[in-house]
């Protein structure tokens, strides 16, 4: 490994361990748990909650709270071992078929198989934006923080504070932007063999079940609504308008560069005339 790799990856380890005690939340007070029939539970006084999937059925939760606009945050440990199948989820989503929605998705795997993540946006019903990335770390060996910066300006997907995508607001060039649709986060574990691992090929082993997942540390820094509608405007949400800067920004570009692998902004498949579409167009 290159000396200036190792650099890397070790300040990241470091941003890591401090990332992983920056947030404080009680599941009992922030979220509701909405299938699985008894396999999510909330543990250790409201401090930990596990998901666990079997052949009969995955498992989930939901926000208590809606917003407009925030930063989110939530700590996971994904499934161990053979999750082939499986697909771990931390999301944002409006209701109805013109929804928004902002996705970090957990691609099972072999065992020794890196897990794949998947992260789309959707607005006012489309997405079909992918873009997919390898980790630099094992997801399951440690809890790991995952966060959703969305202001009107961009949105911006983090891993252990590492900015790794944006997407941001093109609404000047005819890109519809997620902005007056109110958000819950959810958090899901469930199968999905018939394409989650290389495409479908490889199954879920069920002998290995259950599977599961742990959840902690979630954080909600947002404009619930509809009663804090009004606080989006506020000067001290510094999320509200909150940019990447230099180096934000050249940490952006390692991960794209050395662990990005799929980007629906360079697949001529889908643009034969060689034209991305505009919300892919450069800062």
């Amino acid at each position: 490994m290159a000396p200036q790799k190792a650099i890397f990856l070790f300040l990241l380890a470091l941003i890591a361990n401090s990332a992983s005690n920056a947030f404080a939340g009680n599941f009992y007070q922030d979220v509701d748990i909405t299938w699985g029939d008894g396999r999510a539970k909330i543990l250790n006084n409201g401090q930990l909650l596990t998901l666990s999937l079997d052949k009969n059925s995955g498992s989930g939760f939901q926000s208590k709270n809606q917003y407009i606009y925030g930063r989110f945050d939530m700590q996971l440990k994904l499934v161990p071992g053979n999750s082939a199948g499986t697909v771990t989820t931390f999301y944002l989503s409006s209701q109805g078929a013109m929804h928004d929605e902002i996705d970090f998705e957990f691609l099972g795997n072999l065992s020794g198989q890196p897990y794949v993540l998947h992260t789309n946006v959707y607005s006012q019903g489309k997405g079909n934006r992918e873009q997919q990335f390898y980790l630099w770390f094992d997801p399951t060996k440690h809890f790991h923080t995952y966060s959703a910066l969305w202001n009107p300006r961009h949105i911006v997907f983090y891993v252990d504070g590492i900015p790794i995508r944006e997407f941001r607001n093109r609404e000047s060039m005819g890109v519809a932007y997620p902005k007056s649709q109110a958000m819950r986060a959810y958090a899901s574990l469930w199968d999905a063999e018939d394409w989650a691992t290389r495409g479908g090929l490889v199954k879920t082993d069920w002998s290995k079940a259950p599977f599961v997942a742990a959840f902690r540390n979630y954080s909600a820094s947002g404009c619930v609504w509809p009663a804090g509608a009004s606080s989006c405007s506020s000067s001290s949400n510094y999320w509200m308008w909150q940019e990447l800067d230099a180096g934000s920004l050249r940490k952006l570009r390692w991960v794209q560069k050395n662990y990005m692998i799929y980007n629906y902004c360079t697949d001529v498949k889908r643009f034969p005339q060689g034209l991305p579409p505009p919300e892919c167009s450069a800062r």
